[in-house]
């Protein structure tokens, strides 16, 4: 770094600091007239040295990021932080030569509010009343340690909109300046994790952990009277809390578009272990499309409530949950790809219909409780359209064994064209760890029997199918599943099985990698499963993708006849090229089934 330019960060912090300001304004560096400059500045003469770099100004006073020598920004808490959130809009633009924008601090945009009557005092009712943080296409984040993470407070928004060509990336510094720590077993650095802390983005959404009159998306629905609705958010403590919550499904955070988020998690002072998204009862006015989580410690992106839909998400290497949904998330996501790890990854899908769940009493008064929950329209009630999870057979990953999909605790999804697969390699637990589907909990194993948990087209290959929980009639999860439709394929115990087209197999469920393809579904009519054709009834459906702008408003939906099972389909730009890790021109290492 260049200490003489950190000095007039540093020199113009003082400043602010001297006047007590806790207005933060957005404006240009003045590049005209530097006659008031004084010999620490970094400018000199009519050109900007830091040009591209952002700048915050409190009345004639501005703090900018500085040009490292090697062209990129670089930003103290000196311009913002936990204590210094950006109160104002701001723009950070796409540096030439793939330089990035490098926060040796958090990045927080909008002031957080412990309460309603703070939030409403404030004007700041919905998003769009705070500021908004816009980053260009082809832009690159990068933060310095595990501790720093970026936080988009309720009101504000984020406009992250990339392109496939030019697409934004959140990433370390030390990924930046390729110093990633390598391991014998990840000699690239690839796979590292916890080098920064992720994204939060909180909204006004619904959550069950509050409390509300009258029925989920109906008129009249409203938190309940002088009732409080500002939940911690992952993270929070001391100068890191923020809070998320509300009564406003339709609520907006901005747009991530082709984004990628990569090398992040970290267990923070409270326990709270950082995403690499984490949404907060985000809601529906959010546009998300073409999202990517590459190596993350914990969850992929874990959405907390609301009723955010993501068409077009990709998660590479994240070592606990995929997709992680709770407290009553009813978004839709369409078109996703998830591949953990060959030796590290939890579910691909963990599923949750209550936030604290196991707080309510273990007795009819609790059950009722749950069960009023769920006639209001309040538990989880996803909609997951064409989704591959291609799940490692690991029994000693850093959180749990690699499955499939867990659904509990009063959740109500619905599944549309899934494929499954564990059976790259013999399975390390041929016990119970290893399995496809998992359904826990009375109130979900009830959804199952009642139709409101379902699963219209999908095929699951792994040792072993099911967790084996009887309910109803059905001796297990596998046995319901088949009474609907699902098809199992047969993988015998300690087997390499590989479901890919021309591999020699009876089973062949995806086309080949070896060629530098991205991981393609195949067509139903060429799907092999047991050595014939797949059953006619895991045939794909007909999927919806609700569209909306950045409102809240409805838009037509987006209705399409997939003739795939899965999330990705040749000839798309679903992946390629933009997403990292799976095709050979952008990624550090092989996928690991190659």
């Amino acid at each position: 770094m260049n200490l003489t330019r950190l000095f007039a960060v540093l020199v113009a912090g003082a400043l602010i600091s001297a006047c007590d300001s806790g207005d933060i304004s957005i404006a240009p560096v003045n590049n005209t007239d530097n006659s008031n400059q004084n010999n620490n500045n970094t400018t000199t003469t009519g050109s900007d040295p830091n040009e591209g770099c952002a700048a915050i100004t409190v009345g004639a006073d501005t703090i900018t990021g500085v040009k490292d020598p090697d062209g990129n920004c670089e930003y103290t808490d000196v311009f913002a932080g936990p204590t210094n959130p950006i109160l104002q809009d701001v723009t950070l633009p796409a540096l030439p030569g793939g330089r990035a924008h490098k926060f040796r601090t958090s990045l927080f945009i909008g002031q957080t509010y412990g309460t309603q009557a703070e939030l409403s005092a404030a004007g700041i009712t919905q998003g769009g009343d705070g500021p908004t943080l816009t980053i260009e296409p082809g832009t690159i984040l990068a933060f310095e340690t595990r501790r720093d993470f970026l936080i988009v407070n309720r009101g504000s928004r984020i406009i992250a909109q990339g392109t496939s060509r030019a697409p934004i990336t959140f990433t370390s510094i030390s990924d930046v300046e390729d110093t990633l720590p390598t391991t014998a077993e990840d000699p690239t650095g690839a796979r590292a994790v916890q080098q920064w802390g992720g994204i939060v983005i909180n909204g006004f959404g619904v959550s069950n952990k509050c409390t509300y009159d009258g029925n989920r998306g109906e008129a009249g629905f409203a938190l309940t009277a002088g009732t409080e609705c500002s939940i911690d958010a992952e993270g929070s403590e001391g100068d890191d809390e923020s809070q998320y919550g509300g009564d406003n499904d339709n609520d907006s955070s901005g747009i991530l578009e082709y984004v990628i988020v990569k090398h992040t998690g970290a267990q923070v002072a409270n326990g709270d272990e950082l995403n690499g998204i984490s949404f907060g009862g985000v809601g529906r006015g959010t546009v998300i499309k073409n999202l990517q989580v590459y190596s993350t410690y914990d969850d992929g992106i874990e959405f907390f409530g609301g009723s955010a839909d993501v068409d077009g998400f990709v998660a590479l290497y994240v070592r606990d949950d995929s997709i992680d949904l709770d407290e009553g998330y009813n978004g839709t996501i369409s078109n996703a790809l998830v591949i953990q790890q060959a030796n590290d990854g939890d579910h691909c899908i963990e599923a949750d219909g209550i936030g604290s769940y196991s707080s309510f009493p273990d007795d009819a008064a609790g059950d009722a409780a749950k069960q009023a929950l769920i006639a209001a329209g309040l538990n989880s009630r996803p909609v997951i359209n064409n989704l591959t999870c291609i799940v490692s057979a690991n029994d000693d990953g850093t959180h749990s064994d690699g499955s499939g999909l867990r659904l509990r605790e009063g959740i109500w999804p619905t599944i549309n064209n899934l494929v499954v697969i564990s059976s790259f390699a013999a399975n390390e637990d041929a016990t119970d760890g290893n399995y496809c589907l998992r359904i826990d909990s009375s109130e979900t194993q009830d959804a199952a029997i009642a139709g409101d948990l379902s699963i219209n087209g999908g095929i699951f290959a792994c040792q072993v199918p099911a967790r084996g929980n009887a309910f109803g009639t059905f001796a297990d999860e596998q046995a319901w599943a088949e009474s609907i439709g699902v098809q199992f394929a047969t993988v015998a115990a300690g087997t390499d099985k590989s479901p890919v087209s021309g591999a020699g197999t009876d089973l062949e469920l995806l086309t080949s990698t070896a060629l530098g393809q991205p991981v393609i579904s195949l067509a139903h009519a060429d799907l092999i499963v047991d050595g014939a054709g797949a059953a006619a009834s895991t045939a794909p459906v007909e999927i919806t993708i609700p569209q909306y702008d950045t409102d809240g408003n409805p838009l037509p939906d987006l209705v399409l006849t997939p003739t795939y099972l899965g999330g990705e389909v040749e000839g798309s730009d679903f992946s390629d090229p933009w997403a990292f890790g799976i095709n050979p021109n952008n990624r550090r290492e092989a996928l690991w089934f190659e």
